[in-house]
């Protein structure tokens, strides 16, 4: 993790650029820093929605944190600023994003959203030494270098939990599964569900998968539809999810769906709600929820945005305090000991009060969310 002699003077002279970039345009008072945090996630294509999100959460922190009087570190005052760069989920634009925010003074790595993505600049972060929280890269694995961590769940926790949800609390027994195959997300969480439904005794009935772009789901739930299923897992993100859920619909398959975390915002995917009716997903977040700072957050991110908030957006504002606990924590904006600062902060969050083991990985409880006449609606499982 540590810099070359070259890396540590080219930030510091980024750092005094950056200082005196915000100080010639008036933005701070004196004896005042900025903070750049470099996030990176889809703006555009598929997957925006989860980008955007997490960049509009992420702002709401941003300017919260700021308008209360920033961050104290040390004897200084920091001022935090977001760049927020389009990363398309894609590995090779990630890399190119990564530089692009690096190049701009960046201090710390908000993302990347998508695990794809996080993983193609895990390599680059290491070399940097850089603190680099992915607030939703599931993907086992993500956090393998010192200087990661991840608010999420992981892809086993997902498929573990939703195995036991369909065993222990729904009591069903035969299960079907529809996956994307190209996809690590998708088959790292079916690959834990399916180990954990053959441990608690359940069956996996009907396994199909399917390829990426793919849009006709027929062929494989008409197979489900005779396969004797009484449940169907969904490890998807909401495009593919909206589309089986659908489907399955005008086939008349007649079965529930429970996915994982991916299915956030896929109320706004539908035409029709009712076909999703009674789907349960997992999820760290629900607009719902009637914590006082849950409300907080929702009224003003309706104000800024005329949208209600979703699990990424909460993830991105949950990221930016916490790098705010590790800035604290540290005393310092140095890198090494922003990361060493990780595992000693917790934060009550949005998404759940959250610490950090050596490995990255988030202590964190599961939240269940159930769509019921189309609203999601959070429910307890024992």
């Amino acid at each position: 993790m540590k810099k070359s002699l070259k890396k540590v003077l080219s930030l510091g002279l980024v750092s005094v650029m950056t200082a005196s970039l915000f100080a010639g345009c008036g933005k701070k008072d004196s004896g005042s820093d900025a903070f750049i945090i470099g996030g990176l996630g889809p703006l555009s294509g598929k997957a925006a929605s989860y980008g955007v999100s997490v960049k509009q959460g992420a702002n709401i922190a941003v300017e919260k944190i700021n308008a209360e009087g920033g961050v104290k570190v040390g004897d200084k005052t920091i001022q935090l600023k977001l760049n927020f760069v389009d990363d398309e989920a894609s590995p090779d634009v990630a890399v190119s994003a990564y530089n692009t925010v690096m190049d701009n003074g960046a201090q710390a790595i908000l993302g990347a959203v998508t695990s794809d993505a996080h993983m193609a600049i895990t390599d680059l972060t290491n070399d940097d030494g850089i603190l680099t929280i992915t607030p939703s890269a599931s993907i086992a694995g993500a956090t393998a270098y010192p200087n990661i961590f991840r608010l999420c769940f992981t892809d086993p926790v997902q498929g573990i939990t939703m195995a036991k949800y369909a065993i222990e609390t729904l009591g069903h027994k035969k299960i079907a599964v529809i996956y994307n195959n190209s996809d690590p997300y998708s088959t790292g969480v079916k690959d834990a569900f399916n180990a954990e439904v053959a441990k608690l005794g359940g069956e996996i009935v009907a396994s199909e998968a399917f390829e990426k772009d793919a849009v006709d789901f027929s062929t494989q739930l008409t197979k489900i539809k005779g396969s004797g299923a009484e449940i169907i897992f969904v490890p998807t993100y909401y495009t593919e999810a909206s589309y089986i859920a659908t489907q399955a619909a005008e086939l008349s398959v007649g079965l529930p769906f429970i996915g994982s975390d991916g299915w956030d915002g896929i109320l706004a995917q539908v035409v029709d709600a009712k076909v999703l009716e009674g789907s349960v997903f997992l999820s760290p977040f629900v607009a719902t929820d009637e914590n006082p700072d849950v409300q907080s957050f929702v009224e003003a991110y309706q104000k800024e945005y005329k949208a209600v908030p979703d699990q990424f957006a909460a993830d991105g504002y949950d990221v930016v305090y916490l790098i705010k606990a590790a800035l604290e924590k540290a005393g310092t904006t140095d890198s090494k000991d922003l990361v060493a600062a990780m595992t000693q902060i917790k934060v009550d969050g949005l998404t759940g009060s959250v610490s950090f083991d050596e490995d990255g990985e988030p202590n964190k409880g599961a939240k269940f969310v159930k769509i019921e006449n189309g609203k999601y609606v959070a429910i307890t499982v024992e």
